[in-house]
């Protein structure tokens, strides 16, 4: 069980969670926002390379398993230049090959994260919090839905 310290009161994070708590933490694996069974978590926040994004990307997997989540949404930006993104490039590789070995049930690329998806819509099913997330309808290919 992990614990964090947030505004002066200790919250304990389980892997059943019955209410809404929003927890923001910062880490060496960026920074996470927590809310329910969903978490987002920032891993461009310092500008990594490829290979330590696929590592912070493989921890959040597996903590947020171990933790019950049931969706995270993994930021990684578009790419400083505009002309592609490596890290998003990587992420969704990297991704596509944890869904092949049943790692992840699936992902959902920030650029096709809509109700018209019915990728989007199975989503919808598993983590009921994903249909209030900010990046609905926004075609943001700068983050990646990971569902569990």
């Amino acid at each position: 069980m992990q614990n964090s310290i947030f505004a002066g009161t200790r919250f304990s994070l389980l892997p059943k969670i019955k209410y809404m708590i929003i927890i923001i933490l910062s880490t060496q694996t960026g920074v996470i926002v927590l809310a329910g069974n969903y978490k987002e978590v920032n891993i461009k926040s310092d500008m990594p390379t490829s290979d330590d994004a696929i590592k912070r990307i493989t921890y959040n997997i597996h903590n947020g398993k171990r933790l019950g989540y049931r969706a995270i949404k993994i930021i990684h930006g578009y790419g400083s230049t505009g002309a592609g993104g490596r890290i998003r490039i990587e992420a969704r590789r990297y991704l596509e090959s944890q869904k092949r070995k049943g790692v992840i049930a699936d992902y959902i690329p920030g650029e096709d994260f809509s109700i018209f998806s019915e990728q989007t819509r199975r989503a919808f099913d598993r983590c009921d919090e994903l249909r209030r997330d900010r990046d609905l309808e926004r075609h943001n290919n700068g983050v990646t839905i990971i569902v569990f």
